[in-house]
């Protein structure tokens, strides 16, 4: 990697930790948590997915622990949202773009690094995707609810196609330029649409809750 894709990557990732560790925080206001336990839910939702990755893929230590700006960047956004989140707290819908734009960048940065690592092509892509929802599931499970990824929101599903794009684009010798926004644009469409027309993945029929 360059050194200028080395910066667009830090970018990008740092862009990612930020919106993720927004929705964190903003979890934790609504679930009555104090300072400690709001910036927990934020270092976990903006970190998780890239932790995971890290240890996966053998990159270590993680860039969480080497690098001051991954930490600072949560840390940043979780007071944020505790000082403001009255302000914060009305603006769901667009949390939810936020979201959709932190993950379709993480499926990118995720699935790239993954090829940096000498994965192949599939698991590259999977990779992508667990760096993806990877925050999101540690943030529903330290809060005490099912993860969103299992509620049949379209989710997993738009992180896994902008991976593959991101992975196709890059073994294709294609520059940044074109690998993020055609890889992050699939994702980001793709999630926009099923906020707006409020698809969901399939469910068992005669399903009930238990």
């Amino acid at each position: 990697m360059t050194g200028a894709s080395a910066t667009v990557f830090v970018v990008l990732d740092l862009v990612g930790i930020f919106v993720f560790a927004i929705s964190g925080a903003l979890l934790g206001v609504r679930k009555g948590l104090d300072v400690f336990g709001v910036l927990v839910l934020s270092g976990a939702t903006g970190l998780g997915g890239g932790f995971l990755r890290d240890v996966l893929i053998g990159a270590a230590p993680p860039a969480t622990l080497t690098d001051w700006r991954y930490l600072l960047v949560p840390v940043v956004a979780g007071l944020v949202v505790f000082v403001f989140h009255p302000t914060i707290g009305r603006l769901e819908r667009p949390i939810n773009v936020f979201d959709a734009f932190g993950l379709a960048l993480f499926c990118v940065t995720g699935a790239v690094k993954a090829l940096e690592y000498g994965l192949g092509p599939v698991p590259a892509a999977l990779m992508g995707m667990v760096t993806a929802i990877g925050g999101g599931v540690t943030r529903d499970v330290l809060a005490g609810r099912v993860p969103i990824v299992f509620r049949g929101e379209l989710y997993a599903t738009p992180a896994l196609a902008g991976a593959a794009v991101a992975v196709v684009a890059t073994r294709l010798d294609q520059g940044w330029w074109l690998v993020v926004p055609l890889a992050a644009g699939t994702c980001l469409v793709w999630r926009l649409l099923a906020i707006w027309r409020s698809w969901q993945a399939p469910m068992p029929r005669g399903s009930a809750s238990v």
